[in-house]
Parts: structure tokens; C-alpha cells; sequence
């Protein structure tokens, strides 16, 4: 019999972009893989996922917010699956996931329990003491009972002893390099021929979407060719910026807004210089990828953000919430811009040396003793 593995996620998609390694390398060990996430039907994504051979399962979930009633029923149909499915391992990435995942796991039995750390997010970085507490406290119980915690950067790890939620004397933390990038699916692309900025992000205010509006506005006063490209979608986090802002920014000029693509490699073709200005990430997925095409990177000096970069070869770190550095960066690209070249060329050895996702997952697979 088969060892069988349980896969949960709070988005269907990153399912596939940034677990789909992960569940085929799962499947060609012989294991039988089984993915759960919210709304996981109403899209493509279930087919997409059976084709490769997992079995999908949904389940109710509100992403953000804390909701009694509602998080106890996620918990309640995560139990009923798991005692139908009988998993030996389940891994939960993101915070809910992570979080209830855990929690119904190790009620339901399952021998292999992990939790994917893959940034903090609104319940860390936000102003509402009293949610950063129940966040915390509902992390520290969970994890008690996780067999490993994975961590995507060493900040993210120091943190979680320096707040207690996990406790040194455990021993039971691991640390890889984000989750990977496909070398193959991601390639080298020649660059435009205007010089393009690029951001690819949910439309939130903690990954510097204020500090790139405010940047290309200074910048198109005296470099009005210059192209500032956006990627992204808003949607009900608590730091989303406001429709009325992103629209003031499309039509003063300053923003080519693309809305929010399926398949980003398009865009960072047309792109000369990848930006994330972010306060702080796991490790930022786009960033790779555009590394992986061999693009220069800007980005902050915060947790998650300062691996990616060696400031002065693959690109520049700038600190977080300042808009005058970040201005300094891109003027150097426009100002030098056989820098491009040179540090995008940078950008795709650390790529493949660093975070080839093959190399990621074979560090997943053995941090959870498979």
C-alpha cells in the first residue's frame, strides 16, 4: 500500500504555481497525493491538478479574518477528510492553512504533521494588537503538535522563537530557499527595447505598492518614456490599497496597469528591471522568477526580501518605506543602462545555483523524512 500525502493551501492556484513541483515530485516516489484548498473547483485548477495525477478535495475557508463559526466548520471538514482519506503526512502552507490544518491533523491522527511558513502577513505586520495576539497564540498551539516547521528565511524562523511561539528546546525547525523556481519553464528572455520597471504583486500596501506609485511619478517628470508596468489584482486583505488610488495612478500616466495575469512570463519579457519593494516576505516568488529570466532586481533590505540580492551585482537593496532610494536605484538602471545586462545575467546564476526549485523540494522532501 501506498504512503498517501495530504496538501493544503488557502489559494487553488498556488496549488500549481508554486506546489506543482512539489506534488509531482510526491508522485513519482510512488505516493498518493491529495490536494485541498477553497473554491478549488469553480476553477481550472482541479482538472489541472488531476492531470498530473493528484486527487483534489475542497474545503470552506475564509483567507482573512477571524471568524469563530466559520473556522471551527474549516476544522470540522478537515477532520472528516482526513479520517476518510487516512493521510501518513500533511503539509499546510500559509497561515490558515498552517494553522488549522495542524490542528485537525493531529486531532484526526495523522503520523507526519509539517507547517510551510511562507511569510507573515497582514496578521503580523498590521496595527491590531488584539489579532496580532490571537494569530500568535493560535500558531504557538498549532505548531506544538507539528512534527517539523518550515521556515522560507532565517528572520521568519528567529522571529517565531524571539515571540515563543515555538520554543528552542524543541528542535524541530528547518529552513530552505523559498519555494523554487522552475529553470526550464522560467528561461533567459532578450529585453526590450524601451526600459521597462515591473511589479508583480497583490495590490497591497506591505509590498511597497504606495512606495512604486510614488517613484514612477517622480521619475516620469523627467523620464516621461520611461515604463512603469504593474501586475496584480486587489482584494479583501485589510491592506489593500483603495480602486479609487490604483485608478488615479493608471490615468495620471505614471502606470501601465495589466490587471492580474495567469501567466506572468509575458510581462517580465517586456521588462527591463524587476522592483519589490515589499516590507516583508517569505521568500517573494516573483523576484526568482524574474531572476530566472535574467532580470536585475530591486527590492528591500527586509526578511525574505535581502536573500534574493547581493546589493551591487544581480541588483540594489533599498530600505523599506523609502521612496528616495528606491528613486536612486532606478536611476542608476536609466542612467547606466549597460547595468541591466550585466546584473541580469547575475540574477540567473544565483537562480540556478540558489533556488532551482528541483534542489528546493529535494531539502522539502527530506526535512519531512520522506
Amino acid at each position: 500500500m501506498s504512503l498517501k500525502f495530504l496538501i493544503m493551501g488557502s489559494a487553488p492556484e498556488s496549488l500549481v504555481n508554486f506546489r506543482g513541483p512539489l506534488i509531482k515530485d510526491l508522485i513519482k516516489k510512488g505516493i498518493e497525493v491529495h490536494v485541498v484548498a477553497p473554491d478549488i473547483f469553480s476553477t481550472g485548477i482541479a482538472k489541472n491538478l488531476e492531470s498530473i495525477g493528484a486527487n483534489v478535495h475542497e474545503v470552506s475557508l475564509s483567507r482573512t479574518g477571524i471568524n469563530p463559526f466559520i473556522d471551527i466548520k474549516t476544522i470540522y471538514q478537515l477532520w472528516s477528510l482526513m479520517k476518510k482519506i487516512k493521510p501518513d503526512y500533511f503539509l499546510g502552507y500559509t497561515h490558515k492553512p498552517a494553522i488549522y490544518g495542524n490542528l485537525a491533523s493531529w486531532i484526526a491522527g495523522v503520523p507526519h504533521r509539517f507547517a510551510l511558513i511562507t511569510g507573515l502577513g497582514y496578521a503580523f505586520l498590521g496595527n491590531k494588537i488584539w489579532l496580532n495576539y490571537i494569530v500568535k497564540s493560535l500558531y504557538r498551539f498549532s505548531l506544538s503538535n507539528a512534527h517539523k516547521i518550515i521556515f522560507q528565511n532565517q528572520d521568519d524562523e528567529l522571529l517565531f522563537f524571539n515571540l515563543r511561539i515555538l520554543k528552542a528546546k524543541d528542535k524541530k525547525t528547518a529552513v530552505v530557499n523559498g519555494s523554487g523556481v522552475d529553470l526550464q519553464s522560467f528561461e533567459e528572455a532578450p529585453f526590450p527595447k524601451k526600459l521597462t520597471f515591473l511589479l508583480i504583486a497583490r495590490l497591497l500596501k506591505d509590498k511597497g505598492i504606495r512606495e512604486y506609485f510614488e517613484a514612477s511619478r517622480i521619475i516620469k517628470k523627467e523620464y516621461p518614456d520611461i515604463i512603469f508596468g504593474l501586475v496584480g489584482w486587489i482584494d479583501e486583505n485589510p491592506s489593500s490599497i483603495s480602486k479609487e488610488d490604483l485608478q488615479n495612478r493608471i490615468d495620471s500616466g505614471d502606470i501601465n496597469f495589466y490587471g492580474r495575469l495567469d501567466d506572468v512570463k509575458p510581462a517580465i519579457t517586456n521588462s527591463s528591471v524587476y522592483v519589490l519593494p515589499s516590507y516583508r516576505e517569505g521568500t517573494p516568488r516573483t523576484v526568482l522568477e524574474a531572476m530566472a529570466m535574467g532580470r536585475p532586481i530591486i527590492t528591500t533590505d527586509a526578511p525574505g526580501c535581502k536573500e534574493t540580492v547581493i546589493d551591487g551585482s544581480n541588483g540594489f537593496l533599498v530600505p523599506v518605506k523609502a521612496v528616495d532610494p528606491l528613486v536612486k536605484a532606478m536611476l542608476n538602471f536609466i542612467k547606466n543602462p549597460e547595468l541591466i545586462n550585466k546584473m541580469g545575467s547575475q540574477s540567473r546564476i544565483i537562480a540556478m545555483e540558489k533556488y532551482d526549485v528541483k534542489k528546493v523540494n529535494e531539502q522539502m522532501i527530506e526535512h519531512m523524512g520522506i
